[in-house]
């Protein structure tokens, strides 16, 4: 069988499998029924309720295309990383087998992408980034990209799912959205560029019922608040990319075609795949350039590219390493260990007149890895990285 008939027969098995899952919820009697409060005449979902976070604000010297190029960036995390993930086991946080099974799914569904970020279960909640809770009743979310990281305290969730994934009639794509939205991606039905009028106040009343019976203002930041335009990368709106909500009749004045609502097709889109493939490229297996004490290296790079570095020292000391240049770049530093990256340090120099700088002690004999990436440069001349 060629490529194409593989990829038909997997988009039919998956089709097949929502379906048996939609017959089971039916045939159990736990289908809900439409919702009294909903005039729209379709069944009332649940959606993804993401976290709010203070917006990024820069200083007078930032020009609004150094911050359009650092905002669509900054969230994503360097090519390469490995991210770890950890389900609460005990508690109100904990699920079973059943729906964690759903959730792993979901991140092999990004991996088989084939990009240049991976991930790993762990049990031990101290070595994850992504940290998973089953808490009923506090709707599905994510952290957005690096914003995990920022998270305070270990033991506090970076992700969580409100409601039985295994009678979610989307099965999976629950899942993958919510890891979309880890790996940097927002909301897609509020791109700046879709061009959507809503009914406000229809829209306010829909998400206002059962079962998600949202405020007002939980409502105008998942839905209706428009994302500014250095937010989004590019301006193609996609209605059928993962991380867009579904949206029934009587919800959308213009465009006219939508007023019947929007139903994504399901699954990955082709522009969901061609922006994680950008940011996130598979990794080519070549070899990194090595990087030398004393010995500057350009980076030669794009906005959004990134290059990487071997370090080997020669003596154990405490190093520097820099970025040199007008120019905006985050840079971390990872210790190989028998080819699994453990991060270091980092440093992200990105809407100041400062340059990304690790200090850090090295070992002789052992292995680092230097990644830096790329969100602007804001002056003539290239960017630089020395180790010294």
């Amino acid at each position: 069988m060629n490529e194409r008939g593989k990829s038909i027969s997997r988009q039919i098995s998956e089709l097949a499998a929502r379906l048996e899952r939609l017959e089971g919820r039916l045939s159990a009697g736990t289908a809900s029924a439409p919702c009294e409060q909903n005039p729209y005449g379709d069944e009332p979902q649940r959606f993804c309720t993401m976290p709010e976070v203070p917006e990024r604000t820069f200083g007078p010297d930032v020009s609004p295309f150094r911050a359009r190029l650092i905002l669509a960036i900054s969230k994503k995390w360097v090519n390469g990383t490995k991210l770890r993930y950890y389900f609460f086991e005990s508690g109100n946080l904990s699920a079973g087998n059943d729906q964690k099974d759903l959730v792993r799914e979901g991140f092999e569904i990004w991996r088989n992408v084939g990009i240049g970020i991976t991930f790993e279960e762990v049990t031990n909640i101290g070595d994850a980034e992504i940290r998973i809770g089953f808490l009923r009743g506090d709707g599905a979310w994510s952290y957005v990209g690096r914003d995990v990281i920022d998270v305070p305290g270990q033991f506090e969730r970076t992700m969580n799912f409100g409601w039985d994934l295994t009678r979610d009639p989307r099965g999976v794509d629950t899942p993958v959205h919510e890891i979309g939205h880890t790996l940097g991606f927002p909301h897609e039905h509020q791109n700046p560029f879709a061009g959507i009028e809503w009914d406000e106040e229809a829209v306010y009343r829909y998400f206002g019922s059962p079962p998600n019976n949202w405020s007002r203002a939980t409502t105008f930041h998942n839905v209706l608040r428009k994302l500014s335009s250095q937010e989004v990368e590019g301006s193609a709106w996609d209605p059928n990319s993962i991380m867009h909500y579904e949206f029934g009749s009587g919800l959308i004045l213009r465009p006219e075609q939508y007023r019947q609502g929007i139903r994504p097709r399901g699954g990955l889109s082709e522009r969901d795949i061609e922006q994680v493939r950008f940011f996130y490229p598979p990794l080519d297996g070549g070899r990194d350039t090595k990087l030398e004490p004393f010995k500057s290296e350009m980076l030669s790079l794009s906005p959004g590219q990134q290059k990487n570095f071997v370090i080997e020292p020669t003596a154990t000391r405490r190093y520097t390493m820099q970025t040199f240049g007008q120019s905006d770049t985050v840079m971390v530093l990872f210790e190989d260990v028998n080819g699994d990256l453990t991060f270091v340090a980092g440093d992200d120099d990105s809407g100041t007149d400062l340059n990304a700088r690790i200090q850090a002690r090295l070992q002789r004999g052992r292995r680092y890895v230097l990644r830096i990436r790329l969100y602007s440069n804001y002056a003539s001349g290239d960017t630089a990285v020395m180790l010294w």
